[in-house]
């Protein structure tokens, strides 16, 4: 069975919305009539198990936080005994969208036909990526399913907090900076030239900070839009450079030796992967293909490079410890903690240890971050605006003392 978008009319005239199951087009009419709706349009919105190719072309995308509450109800479901084509059944049934709904009745269809669940998600791969569809293959193996998924949704949630936290990191900054510009703009182009021009009458040598606020206001007046258009595109230059993996990746080993940028780069995806090979190991996924898999999560190409190379070196018959010391871009403490449940068998708890202290080591750096950055932007906005009256007071404090004599 498949689902089917409709619109449909009520016995008043209201217009109903939604999604339906059945066999096709015209058996899911019928099904409209038999709960008293009168179809206007009836469409295929969940493409048929039959069809993996189809399925991937019109594959849904739920958000992060959607698909972390819809895994942890699924697991909920099934650790009280329901079957797992009853369990998709009764979320898509209290599913809030017509997206979440359809691909829920999608993933049924898939299971129903024999698939296994792990197979069925595959057929969404923007929703369900290869990390998820790997925990879920290995919690099917090992039948602990429902296990499996509850270490996934704690996974997806602590990954949505922690994305949250780096564009908060981010965005309030560049918000901060930009509207102070803006500000200052606005008095240097509107404000300052009214006052400044009282002065042009004025038989006088002015000061030298007036004649540089008069020079930057003109010169905002006749070229800040050219200025602006040329940022603008030196932005985009960057971003069209950037799409080269090369330039990338020497990008972003830039930027885990930059002072400050570096150490929150390199505590996030070290979180990151330790806490993905963490999960994927402790559910029965082997190191290798754990490591594999975990790599995907990085954001940092030139970390991705180094946990390649880490594969390889695994791969040969070392311990992942040495290989995490010889690639010598991860923290010394990771190494040792690795180091330390390789020796205990309690890779997995070590893991999750390290991703604990490297997501509280980058929250600190984050507060931190943020707790002086606004009292700096209030000098630096201090001192801005303290320039400009001054270029304007000296002036009118000179004019003053000539007319006095």
């Amino acid at each position: 069975m498949a689902g089917f978008r409709y619109q449909a009319l009520d016995q008043q005239g209201k217009l109903h919305k939604g999604v339906v199951e059945a066999e096709s087009e015209r058996h899911a009419r019928q099904v409209l009539r038999d709960q008293g709706l009168f179809p206007r349009q009836v469409q295929s919105g969940v493409p048929r198990a039959s069809s993996a190719t189809r399925s991937r072309s019109r594959s849904g995308h739920l958000s992060a936080d959607q698909l972390a509450l819809m895994t942890r109800q699924l697991a909920t479901l099934l650790s009280s005994g329901l079957a797992l084509e009853q369990a998709l059944e009764t979320l898509a049934r209290q599913a809030e969208g017509d997206r979440q709904r359809s691909l829920l009745l999608g993933v049924r269809a898939q299971v129903r036909e024999g698939h296994s669940l792990a197979q069925s998600l595959q057929h969404w791969p923007k929703t369900f990526d290869r990390l998820y569809t790997s925990l879920v293959a290995a919690g099917e193996k090992a039948g602990c399913l429902d296990q499996v998924l509850l270490r996934l949704a704690d996974y997806l949630e602590i990954s949505q907090k922690q994305r949250q936290k780096a564009k908060m990191a981010l965005v309030y900054p560049l918000v901060l900076t930009l509207v102070s510009l803006l500000i200052v703009m606005a008095l240097m182009t509107f404000v300052v030239p009214k006052i400044v021009s009282q002065f042009e009458h004025a038989n006088q040598t002015l000061p030298a900070i007036t004649r540089g606020l008069i020079q930057v206001s003109d010169f905002l007046q006749n070229w800040g839009w050219v200025s602006g258009l040329a940022l603008i595109c030196l932005l985009w230059l960057v971003r069209v450079l950037l799409r080269d993996p090369q330039r990338a990746r020497r990008w972003h080993q830039l930027q885990l030796g930059l002072p400050a940028l570096g150490r929150l780069v390199r505590a996030l995806n070290t979180a990151r992967l330790a806490r993905t090979v963490a999960i994927l190991t402790a559910s029965g996924v082997p190191l290798l293909s754990a490591l594999q898999v975990a790599r995907e999560t990085l954001g940092n190409l030139f970390m991705q490079q180094q946990v390649d190379q880490l594969t390889l070196t695994v791969r040969e018959g070392r311990s992942l410890h040495r290989a995490l010391e010889q690639a010598g871009c991860f923290p010394p403490m990771m190494v040792y903690m690795v180091a330390s449940g390789e020796a205990s068998g309690e890779l997995d708890q070590m893991l999750l240890r390290v991703a604990d202290l490297q997501d509280s080591e980058f929250q600190q750096k984050v507060e931190m971050s943020l707790a002086l950055f606004e009292p700096m932007m209030i000098l630096v906005m201090g001192a801005v605006v303290l320039t400009i009256v001054m270029a304007i007071l000296l002036p009118i404090m000179q004019l003053n003392s000539a007319l006095s004599f």
